[in-house]
């Protein structure tokens, strides 16, 4: 059966992506099957336990998902599997609002699942105790079972740090990590950097195996999980006949894509073909293209130089072709982006120069109501999702009522509004999840096969 356990933190840079990540690589290299989980709408740290897994990391959002499909999700996902490994986000009651709404806390305690805290211990000792405490006594429902110790300086700082928590508290510590000589998880922006801008992802994943062996009780931490409900892993009805070839840009610029929204594809009957952007000449023949988001300013150059594929997306755009990008993908299908005052060319689908601001532009969860012709969204459906960006749009002609979609919560592109389109192009700033959004898989499937029919009476 089954054990499965969160791995939650006191707060953001606490050090739960050593611990979760670490601990996923350790158990699978004993040669467990360890299906990974990220609580909230995270690609960064998603993609790290997807690594030290080996296998796809799933999404279980709150806000974005019902609760019941987020149960079906982790137990169909988890079904056949040695451990479940959910990381948190945040801060354990960290939420939307001073009742936590949507935090990792009320995920665990919705999943019935115990938690691993971990704590940055820097320049403290007894007062570690004091917080885990407040922890256990700010809901007693949360059910803690160990503690992780990080940040750790010497053998006398650990042995005052697990002596205090254990006599105040009564939780067992099972791990403490030391204070380590290199930063392995640099943060950029508000998270960690991609595995895929690493040059040494494997060397790093090989630390923090070790580090979890050598620093964590990984028998304790067993012994501390809870077999959760057996539930056969779903049966896949994919649709039958021809499949569809969908493009994925998918290098160190283009990362941002939930397992889930592939899967869901998939289902639909699409053939995934991933496409380097960088490197590439052109497009391959597709039936449509999905441009996830991601970090596309830090291979700007890049991208600009490949002057051969970025004319042969406006050409498939301009001859009809499904694309649909979020965020990262919306600026690349505009005219530039502008660096530290160079001008970087892009695929110019659509007249916009954007830029980067030191702040962020849009952050956290987002919903739209769509009230305007697009390829793929049926009229006065209404999404939720999320937005994280610190570009900026330093020049566009366009007005915000030629977008699609009205902004009932957060930034979008211009005026309240999100969702640039083109002929079967839609190009929008809101990430989306598929199993909170089944219309996105449905409505982007069902224009690349119009699109195709159409091609092929022609």
């Amino acid at each position: 059966m089954t054990k499965a356990i969160v791995v939650a933190g006191l707060a953001g840079g606490s050090g739960k992506s050593v611990v979760s990540v670490g601990l996923t690589a350790a158990l699978t290299r004993q040669g467990n099957v360890v299906v990974p989980f990220k609580k909230g709408p995270d690609y960064i740290d998603a993609g790290w336990m997807k690594l030290a897994a080996g296998r796809n990391c799933y999404n279980l959002d709150p806000y974005l998902m019902s609760m019941e499909s987020i149960r079906r999700s982790f137990l169909e996902q988890s079904a056949g599997a040695d451990f479940a490994i959910l990381e948190g986000n945040r801060g354990l009651y960290d939420g939307v609002n001073a009742e936590g709404g949507y935090s990792t806390a009320e995920l665990a305690l919705s999943l019935k699942l115990p938690v691993l805290l971990v704590v940055n211990c820097t320049k403290t000792t007894r007062t570690v105790a004091a917080m885990v405490l407040g922890c256990l006594k700010l809901d007693e429902r949360i059910d803690i079972r160990g503690v992780v110790l990080n940040q750790i300086g010497t053998e006398r700082h650990q042995t005052i740090v697990t002596q205090a928590v254990e006599k105040y508290t009564g939780i067992p510590v099972l791990g403490a990590v030391p204070r380590m000589k290199r930063d392995i998880f640099p943060m950029r922006h508000l998270g960690v950097t991609p595995h895929q801008e690493y040059e040494d992802s494997d060397e790093t994943m090989e630390l923090l195996a070790r580090t979890a062996e050598e620093h964590m009780d990984l028998d304790r931490i067993q012994e501390i999980m809870v077999p959760i409900g057996q539930r056969k892993a779903k049966s896949i009805q994919k649709v039958q006949g021809r499949k569809l070839r969908i493009g994925l840009l998918m290098d160190a610029a283009f990362q941002f894509y939930y397992s889930e929204n592939l899967e869901a594809l998939e289902r639909g009957g699409a053939e995934l073909v991933a496409i380097n952007a960088m490197v590439e000449k052109e497009l391959p023949e597709l039936d449509g293209l999905y441009i996830g988001g991601g970090f596309p300013e830090t291979s700007a150059g890049a991208l600009a130089g490949n002057t051969s594929f970025r004319d042969s997306v406006k050409a498939a755009a301009a001859a009809g072709l499904p694309i649909y990008a979020e965020c990262g993908g919306l600026i690349y299908l505009g005219e530039s982006i502008e660096l530290e005052g160079d001008i970087h060319p892009l695929a110019g689908v659509f007249p916009v120069r954007f830029g980067m601001s030191q702040k962020p532009q849009a952050h956290g969860y987002s919903i739209f109501e769509v009230d305007g012709e697009n390829p793929f969204y049926p009229l006065a459906s209404e999404v939720k999702g999320h937005e994280f960006r610190y570009s900026t749009i330093l020049e566009w002609p366009g007005k915000p009522e030629e977008l699609a979609l009205k902004m009932k919560r957060g930034v979008g592109f211009a005026g309240g509004r999100d969702g640039l389109t083109s002929k079967n192009v839609l190009a929008l700033y809101t990430h989306v999840h598929a199993l909170g959004t089944p219309e996105w898989a449905e409505g982007f499937l069902k224009r690349c096969r119009e699109v195709k029919a159409k091609g092929r009476q022609e």
